[in-house]
């Protein structure tokens, strides 16, 4: 949460310094947007081994993140964010009692449709929904364990957020995504598997936009 809020200042900061008092441009067909920032990658994951029992868990990360909309009317933007996260994963209560698995790396970009209800003013709201392909890569396995393999998923988010236009170009940005995803993990070649493992993180961010 420390981190999170570092992030949230700096971001802050950031557009604040660059606000120079303008009339805000509003957004339209047509433009072109990339952001920039600060991300939680809150896990919430779900998921048993068949051989031990007990629960899969992963830890939440704090990362940057960039994204990249596109209006095609005043009012419908597609938005793909792109960001990479690392988790360490563990089981926890099982039959051989906490388990740690070690860590991975996970780059899940999210491709989503929005609909923004007041793109003429300076406070622009927006829902959206999308699909999500999660990769998972570089894990790297503890003591104790002889292998581990983590399978990418698809699945679809749902998105909530705002812009706030400070000048002809730049904005404040929140944003507020859930994304449903699963992984498959197999342990020792498949002694210890826990399939169908969701993991389904809250993404919460907060940074800059820059309007070209």
């Amino acid at each position: 949460m420390r981190k999170l809020q570092t992030l949230t200042g700096i971001c802050l900061a950031l557009a604040l310094g660059v606000a120079d008092g303008g009339v805000a441009m509003a957004k339209g067909e047509g433009d072109f947007i990339m952001r920039a920032r600060g991300i939680a990658f809150l896990t919430d994951t779900d998921g048993t081994t068949d051989a031990l029992g007990g629960s899969a868990e992963t830890s939440d990360d704090y990362v940057p993140e960039l994204d990249f909309s596109y209006f095609f009317t005043d009012n419908i933007a597609a938005e793909l964010i792109l960001a990479t996260t690392k988790h360490k994963v563990k089981v926890e209560n099982s039959s051989a009692g906490d388990v740690d698995l070690g860590t991975v790396w996970a780059l899940p970009p999210v491709l989503t449709l929005q609909y923004h209800f007041m793109p003429k003013d300076t406070f622009s709201p927006y829902l959206g929904a999308g699909l999500n392909y999660t990769i998972m890569y570089n894990a790297d396995k503890s003591a104790g364990i002889n292998d581990i393999d983590y399978s990418d998923g698809v699945g679809y988010a749902l998105q909530a957020g705002f812009d706030y236009q400070l000048d002809d170009h730049w904005m404040i940005n929140a944003d507020i995504k859930k994304v449903f995803v699963d992984t498959d993990i197999k342990v020792n070649g498949g002694t210890i598997n826990a399939n169908d493992t969701a993991l389904d993180p809250l993404i919460v961010g907060i940074g800059i936009g820059y309007n070209f």
